[in-house]
Formats: structure tokens, sequence, C-alpha cells
């Protein structure tokens, strides 16, 4: 079995939520965790999460690159939501993202470190989206009171991003369909980041693994990224799932 740890299947990009649940746990994906990303996804996620209980559970957060003018009054929504009573497994996803725009880098900021406050006082780990924002990330963690344990989602990074990062924290680190790609730096990191702090992930419907890149991606593509990850730390593909699943199902708290 294999847990995909962060994929969006509840998005318009799908037509049918339910047929692509279906197809991954046909694949052998026996948990999908569906991290938020702004108010209009709470209904859409929330109700996939409501048709398969058994295979899914869902985070809540605020995404970086939905942070906008009315930022504070969607942090109030959601987390008004997180309280809902509804069982969240993390804050997520959350982060910065500067990559397309740096108008709202300060707000990004103050979004993340109040989500990581959340985070800290549930007792939940966060998804942490960095996207050319590192050293913002760093330092918004290196500032909080009291550090939650994580995951830095969709890794692409260097060696010395995965030394800089755990200075601050034993965190995890999300592998997707990038390492995947011809052109991928990230297979030569895995063995710096180490079986035992590898989640396995797609970020669907992006960054669809080889075969299938340049398509919309779904979590029953995951075996592609898991056969990737094996063969480049020269682990059968049994043991990486193993492995990941173990990972997931401590950090989630995913019984």
């Amino acid at each position: 079995m294999i847990i995909d740890t962060h994929t969006h299947l509840y998005l318009p990009e799908f037509e049918s939520p339910e047929s692509a649940v279906e197809r991954a746990v046909a694949a052998g994906v026996g948990h999908m965790v569906l991290p938020n990303v702004d108010l209009t996804t709470i209904e859409p996620m929330m109700e996939l999460h409501r048709r398969f209980p058994d295979v899914t559970s869902v985070a809540m957060g605020l995404h970086p690159t939905e942070v906008t003018d009315n930022w504070e009054a969607d942090l109030s929504e959601i987390e008004s939501r997180l309280d809902s009573g509804d069982r969240f497994v993390a804050i997520g996803e959350i982060g910065i993202d500067l990559y397309w725009d740096k108008t709202y880098r300060s707000q990004q900021r103050e979004v993340f470190a109040r989500q990581v406050k959340w985070a800290a006082d549930r007792g939940l780990p966060i998804i942490i989206h960095c996207r050319e924002g590192l050293d913002d990330v760093i330092d918004v963690l290196s500032s909080a009171t009291e550090l939650p344990s994580g995951v830095f989602h969709s890794f692409g990074g260097s060696v010395t991003d995965v030394e800089r990062i755990r200075e601050i924290g034993d965190f995890y680190f999300g592998i997707n369909g990038i390492v995947t790609f011809k052109n991928s730096g990230l297979r030569s990191v895995l063995p710096a980041i180490g079986a035992d702090r590898i989640l396995l992930e797609t970020d669907s419907p992006y960054l669809a693994p080889v075969p299938h890149r340049g398509k919309r991606n779904e979590s029953a593509y995951i075996i592609h990224t898991a056969a990737c990850v094996a063969a480049t730390l020269g682990i059968s593909v049994d043991d990486i799932a193993a492995v990941t699943t173990s990972n997931a199902r401590t950090l989630f708290n995913i019984a």
C-alpha cells in the first residue's frame, strides 16, 4: 500500500473526483491526504472526504498564492472551519510562494506565521508550500515560539537546502513526479534525505510523473514516483512503499 500525502482530487480539473479516488485505490493507493487551498475549495474537499472517509484525510489552511488584501477575513473563516468539529490531520497547505508574484510577500509571511502557531497550539503538523521562498520560510519557522512537525511538500531543492532545513527541525520531504523528470537533479538529493524522511505525493492535478508528464496528474500515478524513488535508493518498491507509508502514518496520525 502507498499513501499519497498530497493530492487535490477535488479540484475542477477532475470531472469525476470519485472516479479518481477509485482509480487510485485500484492502483494500490490505500490513503490520500487532501490539503485545502482557499475558501472556495473547502466544500469540494470536504464533500469528497465525506464520500470516502476511510481512504482520505483532510488538512485545513490558506495557500500562499491565495493571500490577498482580504487575508485576515480569509484566515478567520479558515480558522473557524478548523475548529468546526471535523477532524483535520494537518494545517496546510501553507507557506511562501514568490515565484509568480512578490506583491504580498510580507502578508504571506504573516499568514504563514499565524498558521504555524495554529498547528503548534493544536498539536498538528504543517504541510509547507515553498517556492522560491526558502529564506522566508526558514526565517518564519525559526521565529516560531513552538515549532510543529511537518513536511516540505513538493520538495525540489538541493542537498544544501536539505541541510538548511534540518538545522531548524526534523522535517519530512514530499517527493512527487518531479523526481521522474529527465533533467531533474532531485534524484541525486534523495540519499541525503534518506527513506526515513521521504513522503510520497502526487500534488494532483499537477506535476504528473513520467510516463504521464504533461497530462493531468492523479493519485493513481504515484506508483511511477514510488518506482523511481526505489530505484534511485537501491531498494524495492515494496520497501519504499512500506517505509513512506509508515512515515505518513506517523506524521499525520493516520490509523
